[in-house]
């Protein structure tokens, strides 16, 4: 299949298209900046509220008869463009195809080689998000702003998270075998003049949120928590390089001796980007770990260690070396899990899971914004479709003035597409063409040659809560438009071997949770008898540990919950999930909103959903969740948060 690279086939189409909104867009800006002045989000209130009323007053006062005035002049320009700007959409494609040529080590090409179907299993890391990327009027109406910074702090952050080294910290002691840190974190170590890790100097005590101070008392804000400067990405690796710190000792203090020497095990941190790119939706404070070069890191992400002299663990001189002896060993022996009562890890983490394979989004709306985000996520994906939907008037389809919002970034080659507008959206979402985005990539082949592939779909269902009938229309033709792309897309001639199908994973905003009484419908849906969700024990019936994906936007910008680490220990407490997260409205009158909170069950609405299945893989294979996280990373950006969901695919007989 040929991957659309632009959105019109020739470059006439391209050209007439691009004055075509050069006429449309002063009209459009206008509007939009002239409706975003009659919506302020609490965060400008709260700006005003120091400064006097009248300067506000004269403000407004001020701006709006000159958007006005420019609005009107603009108008005819907007028509004309109008008027040639729609019958091109007939022509146009259903998304753009980037790819950037990847020239380091881990590469999509290379990364083919690293699983042959045969021996150990290959784990694929998942991650969907909705980013509210909307025209600057319509994000407010989720209480967010400013929608081009946004775009550009989001794929700064997702980048940082994403490029860490996967390293996994546990304690061995008598009185505590858990999981200091989970996989999804990582270990700061600074970096020398020449850009190359170094040994992390000092002792580590057992703790569970380890210390790390480096040389000259340097802040862990400096070179060793940043790495390079911002925009200078450090190869992290593939999944080799992914490697477990083991921590042994006693109560008070004393250590076991370590099983191996950490000569091979240094780490390094390949995350970028400082202070520059925030957005007034999210200001820096200490303790922020949005970003790896923010002063601080989170407590479950970077290592803290003691600076001694002679290994006693009490402050001194700087050494190179581990007086602890902590062993850093690749691809470890079956471990202990963090949750013995589950076959998996599960977490909420400050930070994108390290190593992250395939990206998800849903509301990148705006084509600008799009395109600032691509630009971000392509200093780790090499593969990246954007700019997905259809816009005008398409057969039965209402006029579309937005795409259908969805967003993909791979590290592994792309081989197929297909996008399938919804055709009953109605009211607000029918103005969108929401739909679903169909992928077949490859991610590796056997000695015989035949390819290892895995599906992905991403979609965005209907948002009115009262229409349950048309999210569940929607759920029957997503199944049936993915199993007409598995078919269309298999390989099982003679001249072409049998591919071997790794994983099917389908994830997106489904708009509906499993907990309210008034989505019945939608839980009880034959998608959830196909495809299994590690969050879910049954219709109407959440895991204890499932928590609410989309935010109480009212508190976006409260103290507690604007950096990463804040909103990550608050949502690690059930009163903090019930003060922050979304609830079902409930139907019944009484007390407010608070007050409705407390009688509900669960842990707020969980609406961004990752599913999977074991049905039509290689008949000798298995897949199944090794981890599971709720992202905190993008606290003050977007309303949701981001899912993420590492799948390990192996060989059934040789599952240990």
């Amino acid at each position: 299949m040929v991957l659309y690279t632009t959105p019109f086939p020739n470059s006439c189409l391209s050209a007439l298209h691009s004055v075509s909104w050069a006429f449309i867009f002063p009209c459009y800006w206008l509007m939009d900046r002239l409706a975003a002045s009659f919506s302020p989000t609490t965060f400008e209130k709260r700006q005003w509220a120091d400064y006097p009323c009248y300067l506000q007053v004269l403000c407004t006062a001020f701006c709006i008869p000159i958007y006005l005035a420019l609005l009107v002049t603009s108008l005819p320009f907007a028509f004309l463009g109008f008027l040639l700007w729609c019958p091109l959409q007939s022509a146009r494609r259903p998304y753009i195809y980037s790819r950037l040529e990847d020239k380091s080590a881990a590469g999509g090409a290379a990364l083919l080689s690293e699983w042959k179907g045969t021996g150990p299993g290959q784990s694929y890391c998942f991650t969907t998000a909705n980013l509210c990327l909307l025209p600057d009027s319509l994000a407010r109406c989720n209480n967010v702003f400013n929608t081009q910074a946004r775009a550009k702090e989001i794929g700064q952050r997702i980048r940082n998270g994403a490029s860490r080294p996967q390293i996994k910290i546990y304690i061995d002691s008598p009185t505590n075998t858990s999981i200091s840190a989970a996989s999804f974190s990582s270990l700061a170590s600074p970096q020398s003049g020449d850009g190359t890790a170094r040994a992390v100097p000092g002792s580590i005590k057992r703790t569970a949120s380890v210390e790390y101070k480096g040389d000259s008392g340097r802040h862990p804000g400096d070179e060793a928590a940043n790495g390079p400067a911002s925009g200078e990405l450090v190869d992290s690796g593939s999944l080799e390089d992914a490697c477990i710190v083991r921590i042994g000792g006693e109560e008070g203090g004393r250590h076991s001796e370590a099983e191996d020497s950490v000569a091979g095990g240094q780490a390094r941190n390949g995350a970028g980007g400082g202070s520059q790119g925030q957005t007034p939706n999210h200001s820096q404070q200490d303790g922020d770990s949005g970003s790896l070069g923010s002063p601080s890191a989170s407590r479950e992400s970077l290592v803290k260690a003691r600076a001694t002299a002679d290994g006693s663990g009490e402050p001194g001189a700087t050494n190179s070396k581990l007086p602890l002896k902590a062993s850093l060993v690749k691809k470890a022996a079956p471990r202990k899990r963090r949750h013995p009562d589950e076959a998996f890890d599960h977490e909420v983490s400050a930070f994108f899971p390290a190593n992250l394979d395939f990206l998800c989004l849903q509301e990148v709306f705006d084509k600008r914004a799009a395109a600032k985000l691509k630009d971000q996520l392509h200093g780790y994906f090499e593969y990246i479709l954007y700019d997905v939907g259809i816009y005008g008037c398409h057969g039965c389809c209402s006029f579309k003035f937005l795409n259908s919002g969805l967003f993909f970034a791979s590290r592994y080659p792309i081989m197929d597409v297909a996008y399938h507008c919804y055709p009953n959206g109605r009211r607000s979402d029918g103005l969108a063409s929401k739909g679903a985005l169909f992928l077949k990539v490859q991610v590796g082949s056997t000695p015989q040659d035949q390819r290892i592939v895995g599906y992905i779909s991403c979609t965005h269902l209907h948002a009115l809560e009262e229409d349950s009938a048309i999210r569940c229309e929607q759920l029957d033709l997503l199944q049936d438009w993915l199993a007409d792309f598995r078919k269309s897309t298999s390989s099982s001639s003679t001249a072409n071997p049998e591919e071997l199908v790794a994983f099917d994973v389908i994830c997106g905003d489904f708009n509906f949770d499993n907990c309210s009484s008034d989505d019945k419908l939608e839980q009880q849906h034959s998608l959830f008898t196909r495809y299994k969700d590690p969050c879910r024990l049954g219709p109407g019936e959440e895991k204890s540990w499932a928590i609410g994906t989309l935010l109480d936007t009212d508190n976006l910008y409260d103290e507690e919950v604007c950096t990463p680490d804040n909103l990550q220990k608050v949502l690690e407490s059930e009163e903090g999930r019930r003060e922050y997260l979304a609830f079902p409205t409930s139907k019944s009158p009484g007390a407010g909103q608070k007050g409705r909170k407390d009688l509900l069950k669960g842990n707020g609405r969980r609406i961004d959903y990752m599913l999977y299945t074991e049905e039509g893989l290689c008949p000798d294979w298995k897949a199944e969740v090794e981890e599971f996280s709720f992202i905190t990373q993008l606290s003050g950006l977007t309303d949701h948060l981001p899912v993420a969901m590492r799948l390990m695919v192996s060989a059934g007989e040789e599952e240990s």
